[in-house]
């Protein structure tokens, strides 16, 4: 009998350099053509879209690519202003926020959507660890508060990622 955990994970051998969509790619696995698993099965037919917010290019397009090799949808921005600029927000189902941003930091865009009504799934990422912005940021309803360089490489995002998208079926007014 194949137990719930084991019965998310199909094994898939992958070769150097070779990407697939909706693959958890653990580690260095990849670049050493090891077996990975693919984890959470997402048809494309119903693949979420995941805003991605970081002022850091590096960071903005691993996030991008990882988010990716999930099997999700993204868009990048460089600062908040530009994600509420976008038309994306009525279509964004889960945020991913760069704690420290210039002109308006990821809490302070957390801030301006609950403010403004608007409710999407928040996962906070950071290269800075500082409890008091993951106490401020979860006790404004961030789903998780992830450490750039920890948490990134193991499959906690995926993780995250599911527990946002299962809270809710994308942005919607907030109850008052």
């Amino acid at each position: 009998m194949v137990s719930e955990e084991s019965a998310r994970y199909s094994t898939q051998v992958l070769f150097p350099g070779q990407l697939l969509r909706g693959i958890y790619h653990c580690g260095g696995c990849v670049a050493a053509g090891l077996v990975i698993h693919r984890k959470w099965n997402v048809p494309l037919a119903d693949n979420p879209l995941i805003s991605i917010v970081d002022d850091n290019d590096l960071s903005r397009a691993a996030l991008e690519n990882l988010v990716i090799s999930l099997g999700f949808s993204t868009r990048t921005y460089a600062s908040a202003q530009s994600f509420l600029q976008s038309l994306a927000i009525a279509e964004t189902r889960c945020l991913i926020l760069d704690v420290q941003m210039p002109q308006m930091s990821g809490l302070e865009l957390q801030d301006h959507l609950a403010q403004t009504g608007v409710k999407i799934p928040i996962i906070f990422v950071t290269a800075y660890a500082d409890g008091t912005a993951k106490a401020r940021a979860l006790d404004a309803g961030a789903v998780c508060f992830l450490h750039k360089s920890l948490d990134l490489q193991g499959r906690r995002l995926a993780d995250c990622l599911h527990a946002a998208l299962s809270k809710r079926d994308g942005p919607a007014p907030a109850s008052r």
